[in-house]
C-alpha cells in the first residue's frame, strides 16, 4: 500500500462466550506486530443474560482521533444480535463475515463483499466448538488486506496457552483457507478439472 494508511474500523460482534473479546486480543496483537496503531473498545454481557457482545478496533498508522468506532470497515458476526446490533454501521464499502448457520438473516444494505461461512461447524468438526471465533479470525485474515497471515500465526502462538496452541492453529489455518485467494483459485481449478471431458 503506497501512501499514508487511512485508519480502518472493524467489530466481532455476537453474544457473551463466544470468545470476542480473545479475537480481537489476539488481532491487536497482530496489528502491533505489522508496526500498525491500535484503539480497542469492547461490551461484554454474559452468555447467562443472552446478551450482546462486541470488540471493536480502530486501526492504521496513525493514532485514531476518536476511539469509537463510527462505521465498519469489517464485521465478524458470529450470531444474528453481532448483525442486527452492527447494522447501522455498514455501508457500500463494509466487508461482512457471518457464520452461516447462525446468522439466519444477512444484512440487506449494499456491502463491498458478504461471507456467509460455517464458522461453528467447521469448529464443531475440529472438536471444540469454542474455537468459532479463531476459524472466524482465519478467515478474516484470509480475505487478504488486514495483515499477513503469518504474523497472525505469530502472534496466536504467544497469546494462546501451550495446552490450546494446537487447536488454535488448526482453526486458524481452517478460517484462512475458506478465504484465502489461492485457496479459492486452488479450487476453482479443482472444479473446472473436474468438469472437463
Amino acid at each position: 500500500m503506497s501512501g499514508p494508511e487511512t485508519s480502518r474500523q472493524l467489530r466481532f460482534g455476537g453474544s457473551g462466550g463466544q470468545g470476542l473479546q480473545l479475537s480481537a486480543k489476539i488481532l491487536a496483537a497482530t496489528l502491533n506486530r505489522a508496526g500498525l496503531l491500535v484503539a480497542f473498545s469492547q461490551s461484554y454481557e454474559p452468555t447467562s443474560r443472552g446478551g450482546f457482545s462486541r470488540s471493536d478496533l480502530i486501526f492504521g498508522d496513525r493514532v485514531a482521533d476518536y476511539p469509537l468506532v463510527t462505521r465498519l470497515d469489517y464485521l465478524v458476526a458470529l450470531d444474528q444480535s453481532g448483525v442486527d446490533l452492527s447494522r447501522e454501521l455498514l455501508d457500500a464499502g463494509s466487508v461482512v463475515l457471518v457464520d452461516r448457520r447462525l446468522v439466519p438473516t444477512a444484512p440487506k444494505c449494499p456491502l463491498r463483499d458478504l461471507r456467509s461461512l460455517p464458522f461453528g461447524e467447521t469448529a464443531a468438526r475440529l472438536g471444540n466448538k469454542r474455537v468459532a471465533n479463531i476459524v472466524a479470525l482465519g478467515a478474516l485474515v484470509g480475505l487478504g488486506g488486514i495483515v499477513a497471515y503469518e504474523t497472525l500465526i505469530e502472534a496466536v502462538r504467544a497469546g494462546v496457552p501451550p495446552r490450546f496452541l494446537d487447536l488454535n492453529l488448526e482453526a486458524v489455518a481452517r478460517g484462512h483457507a475458506m478465504t484465502a485467494p489461492q485457496m479459492a483459485d486452488a479450487q476453482k481449478e479443482r472444479a473446472e478439472a473436474a468438469s472437463a471431458p
